[in-house]
């Protein structure tokens, strides 16, 4: 995959409302990523999770952005005049009028897959495909058992606007649940402050939140892609699976993970499904595959920590953890892959040496007053130049989220492949993994 570089923002015009626009890459085929209002195309290139998704897509044809109007670099609504669904089909239309794109493949995640619903039944003759991503035909259960109750309304509104921008707001831990994802929270809050105001976030919500598209979906005639992730906490996989079950020859896909956002988890088979969709072909995988042990670390109770030691004292016990992480790595030659939160992501070609080295982890650091808690997993990973994605990486970080203070867990095939070395599990117990399918039995290494 080739890097491009960000494209300078255009404008096009719809009435009087100017909209912000890019377009990267060229091809026969063009794809429009509808806006979801949170998006704002000029931040985004700065956090690479985005920039990775545009040039994948832009590697299929050309990829058209835009900020809806009332975000990012676009105009806000007319004075007087509300913005509303209808004027978004009209400026996505204004946009692919500018560009000179007569026929397009829709893409639409959470709430702009409403907006890309609206527009391909619509425009069936602009619209090549639709690809839709974390949708739900209303946020509410209008009788079929899926959604919020109708009298949330008012405390859902209230719940996103009053912690807009804030990384340590509920909203951003169900966007972006689990351990390890403060920097992502972040990124996102700083991502909402550069593209929405609280007062205008609020307005949108109670848009979104006022629609209901379930009599829309059987007039959608175009072929669509529905891509959910199984344990997404914010939209439940059900709310997808009726959008494709409502969409004549709709195909619904089922990706692991709890994240609403697909630049998360799964990255790699959402873009997989959508450029076979797209293209009639599943391009070759990119990265090198190869099978490793995960170790993923992370201390127990650190923000009680920094609470008691200061700021300071803290970072300076920080560096000592990590130090004695990194010698334990480099003695049982483990890699190194990247610190999330206060923990560790390693990989390991040996199955018995990470796991005396997440031992000897937990032994050093104890020595320093802290406690860890570590799992381990074997499986494939797929190597993204220094960063490691895959269903593996998953598992492995779970399994570290189950673990107990100082206690190292591994999964049923790391037992297996350490069979006949003097390494000592406890009989074991069963366990569900947020966002992975079936039952998993997990063994405390013991000693």
């Amino acid at each position: 995959m080739v890097r491009v570089d960000q494209p300078e923002a255009r404008y096009a015009k719809n009435g009087d409302v100017n909209l912000a626009y890019q377009v990267v890459g060229d091809g026969p085929i063009d794809i429009l990523f509808v806006p979801d209002w949170v998006l704002g195309i000029d931040a985004s290139w700065s956090w690479d999770d985005y920039r990775y998704v545009w040039e994948r897509l832009a590697s299929l044809g050309r990829l058209i952005l835009t900020d809806a109007r009332g975000s990012g670099a676009s105009d806000p609504a007319p004075v007087g005049e509300p913005a509303t669904f209808e004027h978004a089909v009209g400026d996505l239309q204004a946009v692919l009028d500018t560009v000179g794109s007569e026929r397009a493949f829709l893409l639409g995640h959470s709430t702009a897959a409403l907006l890309a619903c609206l527009f391909a039944a619509t425009y069936p003759d602009r619209t090549a495909g639709l690809v839709l991503g974390g949708a739900s035909a209303s946020v509410f259960d209008r009788g079929d058992g899926i959604g919020f109750p109708l009298e949330f309304h008012d405390s859902i509104v209230d719940f996103v606007a009053s912690g807009w921008g804030d990384p340590d707001n509920e909203m951003l831990r169900l966007l972006f649940p689990g351990e390890g994802r403060e920097e992502v929270r972040r990124r996102e809050a700083r991502l909402q402050r550069m593209t929405l105001s609280p007062a205008a976030a609020r307005r949108h919500m109670q848009m979104v939140l006022d629609m209901d598209i379930r009599a829309v979906l059987p007039a959608i005639q175009s072929p669509t892609l529905v891509l959910h992730a199984t344990g997404d906490l914010v939209v439940p996989v059900e709310a997808g699976r009726y959008v494709a079950d409502h969409i004549d020859g709709a195909r619904f896909v089922e990706v692991p993970g709890d994240g609403h956002f697909l630049f998360l988890d799964e990255v790699d088979l959402y873009l997989e499904e959508i450029a076979e969709f797209i293209t009639g072909t599943r391009p070759a995988a990119e990265p090198d595959r190869v099978l490793v042990t995960l170790l993923f670390t992370d201390i127990v109770g650190s923000t009680e920590h920094a609470g008691q030691l200061g700021d300071r004292r803290w970072r300076e016990l920080l560096d000592r953890h990590d130090a004695t992480v990194r010698r334990q790595l480099e003695r049982f030659q483990g890699k190194e892959i990247k610190t999330v939160g206060d923990g560790f992501v390693a990989t390991f070609d040996g199955p018995a040496r990470a796991i005396r080295c997440a031992c000897a982890i937990r032994d050093g650091v104890r020595q320093l007053g802290l406690a860890v808690r570590a799992g381990l997993h074997t499986g494939e990973v797929e190597r993204r130049g220094d960063d490691i994605g895959g269903i593996a990486v998953h598992v492995a970080q779970r399994v570290s989220g189950i673990a107990r203070p100082g206690e190292v867990l591994v999964s049923r095939t790391v037992v297996d492949l350490v069979a006949g070395s003097p390494i000592r599990f406890s009989e074991g117990q069963d366990h569900e993994l947020k966002g992975v399918s079936g039952t998993w039995r997990l063994f405390t290494v013991e000693g």
